[in-house]
């Protein structure tokens, strides 16, 4: 994926279908089956509906209308070959594609696959963890293949969590708390590590902070070898952002090893807000709403499979507070 970052998107003047949906509590999918009439609506959703977008003003953009699945159309899940298909967030975010996807008869593929040697390509791809150079982004326009990716690009139609202002608030809380020497867990290729770091490190400087900067992948066993080696290796400070929770519960656990307490000697702060993870504290963590990108990412792509321009949107997150995060030693915020 090129390191050039996409522009930020404002909202529109006017509300949007993703507007309606979020007001009304339901889907972007309910929202467009309203629009159209489809009986399957239950009244009571249908007039909620219908209330919510007489009270935000919202007038349905014709190209909307047709934004249906066809019959036998499928819908492609593109990991990267070295991503786990059962981690924790994997799961969560096909869960609510398929919360969707099912009831209106689309087929869900898992593609591991390099997407050159398969025989039947999907209607449509949903590429996700796409890194610089990434050949499903060369390959699949070729193909003609509507892609939508999950992350954002220039030239693609792209659905993302906003990652910068994720790591700016891990950073603000752990600021807040009294922190000045600050480390981030989680350099790596990725587009979701580099934002990650880009918003956590920026906001650290700008207080005055002194950040840290250590690679790790996403994994609790990743976390764990890195914040073990790094603190074994005289690397230490007092807040730690991780670029996943699963990697925060990583190095929370190889700082219990080592003796070192949490949050009293080291306050850890995540990100993904994962219902379950393998710590006895409740971890402080920057949240991301997984349904909502989910839903976002099957209307972005309905408008491809339609032909409409493509289009971007960061959908936001906010810190949740949990029981990683004190003082640090000998000091008061």
């Amino acid at each position: 994926m090129p390191k050039t970052t996409a522009p930020r998107v404002p909202l529109p003047s006017r509300p949007t279908i993703a507007d309606v949906a979020q007001a009304a509590g339901v889907s972007t999918g309910t929202v467009s089956r309203v629009i159209n009439g489809h009986s399957t609506v239950a009244l009571a959703t249908r007039q909620r509906v219908q209330e919510v977008m007489a009270g935000l003003g919202y007038v349905p953009d014709p190209a909307a209308r047709h934004l249906s699945w066809r019959t036998g159309q499928t819908l492609g899940l593109s990991l990267d070959p070295g991503d786990p298909q059962l981690h924790p967030y994997q799961v969560l975010f096909r869960r609510a594609l398929e919360a969707q996807t099912a009831p209106q008869g689309v087929q869900l593929l898992d593609l591991r696959a390099d997407l050159s040697v398969l025989a039947h390509l999907p209607s449509a791809v949903l590429v996700m963890h796409a890194i610089d150079g990434d050949p499903r982004l060369e390959f699949l326009p070729r193909a003609g293949v509507p892609a939508v990716l999950i992350g954002h690009h220039p030239d693609f139609s792209w659905v993302a969590p906003d990652d910068e202002a994720g790591g700016a608030s891990a950073a603000q809380h752990l600021l807040a708390a009294g922190h000045r020497e600050l480390a981030y867990l989680g350099h790596g290729p990725s587009q979701v590590a580099q934002d990650r770091q880009r918003g956590f490190v920026r906001a650290a400087q700008a207080a005055g902070a002194r950040v840290q900067v250590l690679a790790s992948d996403f994994t609790v066993l990743g976390g764990y070898r890195a914040m073990r080696r790094a603190w074994e290796g005289g690397v230490h400070f007092t807040g730690l952002f991780a670029q996943s929770d699963e990697s925060a519960a990583g190095a929370c656990a190889a700082l219990e090893d080592l003796g070192v307490a949490v949050p009293a000697e080291v306050s850890v702060v995540g990100f993904d807000g994962l219902p379950e993870l393998p710590i006895r504290l409740r971890l402080t963590t920057v949240a991301q709403d997984i349904a909502r990108i989910a839903d976002t990412a099957l209307t972005l792509v309905q408008e491809a499979l339609a032909g409409q321009p493509p289009r971007g949107q960061f959908i936001p997150v906010h810190l949740l507070p949990g029981a990683t995060v004190a003082p640090p030693p000998g000091g008061n915020p």
